[in-house]
């Protein structure tokens, strides 16, 4: 992300470009913190798209996105599968990672105590996260919504009373609500990985990459998958992650999505070679630098 980080409008000095980055949800989701921090050093403009599919297709279009972010698994709630299959099926490639931890918070319109709220709108999975804390306040009722930031939106702009929403700092920043309780996620310890994705004809190279995302198919047979991380392990690479797909159309045949990283000196080429034999549809998904964990 080095390259991306650091170019500008020109060489003569001019002020920098806006980095035009896509996001899932609405201004102040989770998806804007990881960009605002995979990008520290960028002037970013913040491009939403209602679906993780709508995105990658404005992604593919080159029209109004350069690069995207785009959550992949989460240490409560697992794989996005939907995810690996957009991966696997459009031409983009990984250029980075972060890891996020999600903090959940409680916000209202001014004056608004937790007493005063009837109900309190947000995803599914935010709510599913602050459970333990509204058992203390059993008056209020939990909406389900598509987006945690949309609903802190919604309480702004319409100006709903009696309403709270369950959302990031940013979104109670950029939508001025006060925040009535900070925190409120049950584990502590709740990270989404993000990844960060371009269109394959336009991908930055990344200098000195250490991990690698493939995805590729094996033989119905005893021991095919085996053969494949042996010689990975062979060849120095440590497994970070495995996930598998069902092929559609194909019962019980299932797609692998594989994780590495590179400990030792061998070009990822050659390992790669090495088990294009053993596999079918051999694709490499990234090669980028191993992601910072972000408190």
């Amino acid at each position: 992300m080095q390259a991306l980080m650091s170019d500008t409008a020109s060489d003569s000095g001019q002020t920098q470009k806006a980095l035009r980055i896509g996001i899932q949800g609405y201004p102040g989701a989770f998806h804007e913190i990881a960009a605002r921090q995979c990008f520290q050093d960028r002037k970013l403009h913040i491009v939403p798209a209602l679906t993780f599919e709508t995105m990658i297709q404005q992604l593919v279009e080159g029209k109004v996105m350069d690069v995207a972010l785009m959550a992949i698994e989460n240490t409560l709630a697992g794989s996005l599968m939907g995810n690996y299959r957009l991966l696997d099926e459009y031409p983009v490639q990984i250029v980075g990672e972060v890891y996020l931890r999600v903090k959940q918070n409680l916000m209202a319109l001014p004056d608004q105590g937790i007493e005063d709220l009837h109900e309190v709108h947000s995803h599914p999975i935010a709510i599913e996260q602050c459970l333990d804390f509204f058992r203390a306040y059993p008056h209020i009722r939990l909406v389900q919504t598509e987006d945690t930031a949309l609903a802190a939106k919604k309480i702004q702009e319409l100006g709903l009373k009696h309403i709270g929403a369950i959302a990031s700092t940013l979104a109670a920043e950029m939508y001025k609500l006060p925040l009535l309780a900070k925190g409120i996620e049950t584990n502590k310890k709740n990270y989404t990985r993000f990844l960060v994705i371009q269109p394959t004809e336009k991908a930055i190279a990344v200098p000195k990459p250490d991990k690698y995302s493939i995805s590729f198919d094996v033989d119905h047979a005893p021991g095919s998958l085996h053969k494949v991380l042996a010689i990975l392990s062979a060849y120095n690479f440590n497994m970070t992650k495995i996930q598998s797909a069902p092929i559609i159309g194909r019962p019980w045949e299932y797609r692998l999505f594989v994780d590495y990283v590179a400990e030792g000196n061998v070009p990822c080429e050659q390992a790669f070679e090495a088990i294009r034999p053993i596999t079918h549809d051999l694709k490499l998904l990234g090669a980028y630098r191993q992601g910072l964990m972000v408190d």
